[in-house]
């Protein structure tokens, strides 16, 4: 028993007393050790635990100079969140870093994550959670100390389960906004600098606050005397709403400049603003009386056109295209141009949506004039969705979006896919090829490796003589056996050489992400999950995710292994040259009856030679 004293049992609240005490100065040595990247463990992303300590030192100079850099070149908080992490994660050995601001009106935190491999991760923490440490450090506006990191509620952070992270409180004059969170292995060495760098932040955050509030009381562009963009949202959504209510059309386009960047690279910004005020010019010279203009981003010029059918539409941005197109720049010469078209109600009734399908089709135009050489345009009327260039345009859309806190891409397009309304086999078809081509797409080195699989597991069921409805599921399957790998994060998925043990475990996932996540809110899809699920186990049982062995595994997943397993094996990689015919045929052999069906692998080496002739 003790001598009456009262024992502090809260480990967090005795962590935060501990580092009070040993920490005043956010700037008291001269300088820092760092701690190694290497990684030493084949656990999930645990080669972030137990890193040492090197010998090289950083001053807290050049981390100081570093921060001023970046707070004096950016200018929207998250990505000056972006570029402060990736600037200082190195030095200082962070695993990760995470910006919350709180969402009143959501009554939650949204929470945008950064980790040391390049993913980017998004969560909610709802206000209400009381017992969340990032709810008790905004609260208390006082900073949390905390062991682990399920607090975050994000699936591929359990590596960081014994790492210690730091809950900062945003916050200036006690007004508490949202909390900065950061998690290393230092024992404590620089949550000074931390809370520094938060400190800053925050005071960056309000100033930005202070200077919208600004902007939001004059509607004029400064650089182009057009509409700026908050303006011209407001009369996109009052000229929308007038049309709906007088059933007329509205169009609304966005041209684009190509090459702006690399001529502020290669000119300087002083040109490109030139070129972007004289365009402008160009642009308003020659529109409608009625059509209404607005800078809508950057080098984009933003036209609402009220009571204006698509082919009027087309009409006006040809004859601008070809005027813009005419126009001598000097310095420069002739530019080209790109403009998306998109309207209502045709596409949709909503303005947000309105805003994304003119995006994507600006994305598509700009596809089509590095094709032309030409200036293009694209109506949104031109295109179905799940066409491979359109579904394409919308990843990038939802890609540039990904900046705001709580756009998730991969939960977008399926929420599109189980949105989509199938109306035959064939149109079935189409959707999956279409979702299929576009987590191909995402890493070169396996574009069109779904529908190569397909086609060999056709071949092989045709091969077992198995019945037409049977072959069909199966290559509808096979289609889609990848799926999961759209909750796979790029780094992992893109990788240019061998993956680690670490990263490998990640990508194990995919199986279960594609049934569990993909599949199985759609009752049409459901027979094919099992091949989706099953096609990475083994016969030994060796294989994941539910380490099935034999005839455990269905006969449709165990087709499905085959067909992968030889088309990986023929197929370039970043790391290796695809193999020869005859040397996947001698790995498929020394595999029989150990990772794959052994009868399987006799009736697929009969139709080998056959199918090497299409790839």
């Amino acid at each position: 028993m003790d001598s009456g004293k009262t024992k502090n049992t809260n480990p967090i609240k005795k962590q935060n007393e501990v580092i009070n005490n040993k920490f005043s100065n956010p700037i008291d040595n001269t300088k820092i050790l760092p701690l190694s990247s290497k990684t030493s463990s084949n656990k999930l992303y645990s080669g972030y635990i137990n890193s040492n300590i090197v010998k090289n030192e950083t001053n807290y100079s050049d981390i100081i100079n570093i921060l001023n850099n970046v707070f004096n070149s950016s200018y929207d908080p998250v990505n000056l969140f972006r570029e402060l992490y990736n600037q200082i994660s190195e030095k200082l050995n962070i695993n990760f870093s995470a910006l919350g601001i709180c969402e009143h009106n959501s009554n939650c935190i949204n929470l945008i994550l950064s980790d040391k491999n390049g993913s980017s991760y998004n969560s909610k923490i709802m206000l209400n959670e009381i017992d969340n440490p990032i709810i008790q450090a905004y609260t208390s506006n006082n900073f949390i100390v905390t062991p682990d990191t399920n607090y975050l509620k994000l699936n591929y952070l359990d590596f960081f389960v014994n790492n210690q992270s730091y809950i900062l409180p945003l916050s200036v004059m006690n007004d508490t906004f949202g909390v900065m969170i950061f998690c290393d292995n230092s024992n404590n060495q620089f949550f000074n600098l931390y809370r520094l760098i938060s400190n800053y932040f925050a005071i960056f955050y309000k100033n930005k606050q202070l200077l919208d509030i600004v902007d939001r009381n004059t509607d004029i562009d400064s650089l182009t005397g057009l509409s700026n963009h908050k303006k011209l949202q407001e009369d996109l959504a009052s000229e929308l709403q007038s049309s709906l209510d007088k059933n007329n059309k509205l169009a609304f386009c966005i041209v684009d400049i190509a090459n702006i960047t690399e001529i502020n690279n290669e000119l300087g910004h002083a040109k490109g603003d030139s070129i972007i005020k004289e365009v402008a010019k160009k642009i308003k010279k020659n529109v409608r009386n009625t059509d209404i203009l607005g800078r809508y981003a950057g080098d984009k010029i933003g036209i609402i056109m009220p009571d204006t059918t698509v082919e009027e539409a087309k009409y006006v941005c040809e004859y601008l295209l070809y005027n813009l197109s005419c126009t001598m720049f000097d310095d420069l010469g002739q530019l080209k141009f790109s403009c998306g078209i998109s309207i209502a109600p045709d596409s949709t009734n909503k303005q947000d949506k309105l805003v994304i399908l003119c995006e994507q089709a600006l994305y598509i135009a700009k596809s089509k004039k590095l094709k032309s050489g030409q200036s293009e345009f694209v109506s949104s009327m031109d295109y179905n969705f799940w066409d491979n260039e359109a579904l394409s345009g919308y990843v990038k859309v939802l890609t540039k979006k990904h900046g705001s806190l709580g756009i998730n891409i991969d939960e977008e397009l399926i929420k599109q896919f189980h949105s989509e309304k199938i109306v035959s086999k064939e149109h079935m078809l189409d959707v999956v090829s279409s979702l299929a081509n576009t987590i191909d797409a995402k890493d070169a080195y396996t574009k069109g490796h779904s529908s190569a699989v397909s086609r060999y597991s056709e071949a092989l069921a045709r091969a077992l003589n198995l019945p037409d409805s049977e072959v069909e599921r199966i290559k509808l399957g096979a289609l889609l056996h990848d799926i999961g790998k759209i909750g796979i994060p790029e780094h992992v998925l893109s990788k240019p050489t061998k993956l680690t043990d670490d990263e490998w475990e990640i990508m194990k996932q995919h199986p279960l992400i594609g049934a569990d996540k993909v599949l199985k809110p759609n009752k049409s899809l459901h027979d094919l999950i099992p091949m989706v699920k099953y096609h990475h186990e083994h016969i030994d049982g060796s294989g994941y995710p539910c380490g099935l062995k034999g005839d455990e595994i269905p006969l449709a997943a165990r087709i499905v292994a085959v067909a992968d397993a030889y088309h990986a094996l023929i197929s370039d990689r970043p790391y290796r040259k695809g193999l020869s015919f005859t040397k996947a045929c001698e790995i498929l052999k020394m595999g029989a009856g150990i990772q794959w069906d052994k009868e399987l692998i006799r009736q697929f080496l009969l139709i080998a030679p056959s199918l090497a002739t299409n790839i």
